[in-house]
């Protein structure tokens, strides 16, 4: 345990927690639209204020869990309700509470029809959300990482588009398909492990070859699934297409994190061996979800598809950073996590705003909205050119660490990925060109009314981090730099051991 620095104050990560399902209890009790809009709203900002201290009170110079909350739970089990954060995950942990309320001003005007039990969902999911990255039991962390699934199978069943019944089943059986092995995994670390289910317990341990193999499959399919990686990334495109514009920012901002969190948290220190023997095997599907990405988005004329698909090859990108093994690759994929969650989270509340006026998606129809939607078309511009890693955004800063910790790995993986680069300037310009001016056939578009106060207050933020992220990330790179480093330096500690120890057997 003495990975844990105790909390002595406030609890904040479990009123984190606890607090948007006692919101969620109140709505419940209370029937009345408007109310639960503002209830919401006033929650979430709430929850996104609580984190702040935590974030003040973060020390960036140990590798050890802080603010850490330790309970009995389950005693007969050895189950615990222990919950804590650490350099790899205060950043996705503030990210979560940040987007949130921005979420249910997206949903303003979009969400017509049971505005009480949407929000409820909401907010459900954002306790859940939060839970998982801060869990340091493993019962706590998989109870939490189902719990996700539910309202958001429900966001995509009941407000979703046409095809939302297919859609919100694919999801939910993908995902759910890949925790069944991981539950598989964690009951046999579980025995393994004294009948403990405490995470910092499981890492670095000397599991044999066999077992880590196996485990480390366990885990890939799980992660791979929810990240999602090429080729299981079939249940997004559906999905986001058919998700009202809240469930998209909070599948392509946070959902997709957690596959790529649970390579850090979990892939890497307890199968570290197994880990170095899959290494080439991510990395090339790396490559190959950037370059498939690029290329399917390349091809689309409905702006959520092309936005979706973006996502595999962005997330192609973050995988690859966490699996060249190097500070500069993993401190670039964290950092571009969050980058992606600000960029295309940005960008799908940008579609939205197009389809509650135009009752579309397609580029077609919204052709030339530039000359009477200009306010709309800046901010538009800003998180397009974030999205391809232009210099002075945010995703250039994080690309430009995945490709400089994977050139450190292999010239030859890193000018594979080089094109992914190229692919997102085109179909983002592209979109950009045909919505700003279009052609010279452009529909008419004279009724269309710019964006109000709402939609500016929605957007302006996550500009303000797009600019800030990429003309001054080192606050955010320091958050993580100590936890990234420790974990670096372990890995090569064990490599170091289990290669001294075959040596030996050898001789």
């Amino acid at each position: 345990m003495d990975q844990l620095i105790l909390n002595t104050g406030a609890p904040y990560l479990s009123i984190l927690i606890f607090l948007p399902i006692a919101g969620a209890l109140l709505l419940l009790l209370v029937n009345n639209e408007d109310f639960a809009r503002w209830w919401s709203l006033a929650i979430t900002t709430v929850i996104a204020g609580i984190s702040l201290p935590v974030l003040i009170g973060f020390d960036r110079t140990t590798t050890n869990f802080q603010f850490v909350e330790k309970h009995s739970w389950i005693e007969s089990l050895n189950i615990q309700y222990v919950i804590g954060v650490d350099g790899i995950s205060i950043l996705l942990l503030i990210m979560t509470t940040f987007i949130m309320p921005f979420c249910v001003l997206a949903s303003w005007a979009y969400i017509k029809t049971r505005v009480q039990s949407f929000m409820i969902c909401l907010l459900i999911m954002e306790a859940a959300m939060i839970g998982v990255f801060v869990a340091l039991d493993f019962v706590l962390f998989y109870i939490l990482w189902e719990a996700m699934l539910i309202p958001m199978y429900l966001l995509i069943g009941i407000w979703g588009g046409p095809r939302k019944i297919y859609a919100s089943i694919k999801f939910f059986l993908y995902t759910l398909a890949g925790s069944v092995l991981l539950l598989v995994g964690i009951i046999w670390l579980y025995i393994t492990n004294d009948y403990s289910f405490f995470i910092p317990d499981m890492m670095w341990k000397g599991y044999s070859s066999t077992a880590q193999i196996l485990l480390f499959i366990a885990f890939f399919l799980a992660f791979a699934i929810k990240v999602p990686m090429f080729p299981f990334h079939t249940w997004l495109p559906a999905a986001h297409v058919e998700a009202p514009t809240a469930g998209s920012v909070v599948l392509a901002s946070i959902l997709l994190k957690m596959g790529t969190y649970g390579f850090l948290r979990f892939a890497l220190p307890i199968t570290p061996e197994a880990t170095m023997t899959m290494m080439p095997f991510v990395l090339w599907l790396s490559i190959a979800g950037i370059i498939y990405g690029g290329f399917t988005a390349l091809a689309q004329t409905d702006m959520k598809k092309l936005i979706a698909y973006s996502s595999v090859g962005h997330m192609g990108f973050v995988t690859l950073g966490i699996f060249v093994l190097n500070v500069e690759g993993i401190e670039g994929a964290i950092l571009q996590m969050v980058n992606h969650g600000i960029t295309t989270g940005a960008l799908f509340i940008c579609v939205g705003m197009i389809y509650e006026r135009t009752h579309s998606r397609e580029l077609r129809d919204a052709t030339g909205v530039g000359q009477y939607m200009p306010v709309y078309v800046t901010f538009l511009g800003f998180f397009s050119l974030s999205s391809f890693g232009f210099p002075g955004t945010n995703s250039f800063i994080g690309e430009f660490m995945i490709l400089a910790g994977t050139f450190r790995h292999s010239v030859l993986i890193a000018l594979a990925a080089i094109p992914g680069a190229v692919l997102a300037a085109a179909y983002m310009l592209r979109m950009l060109q045909k919505v700003v001016w279009g052609g010279t056939d452009n529909p008419d578009q004279s009724w269309l009314k710019d964006l109000n106060a709402r939609e500016i207050v929605t957007l302006a933020p996550f500009l303000f981090f797009v600019l800030w992220i990429g003309l001054g990330p080192k606050p955010f790179i320091n958050l993580m730099h100590t936890s990234v480093v420790g974990l670096i330096n372990d890995f090569q500690a064990y490599s170091s051991q289990a290669l001294a120890i075959a040596e030996t057997i050898v001789r």
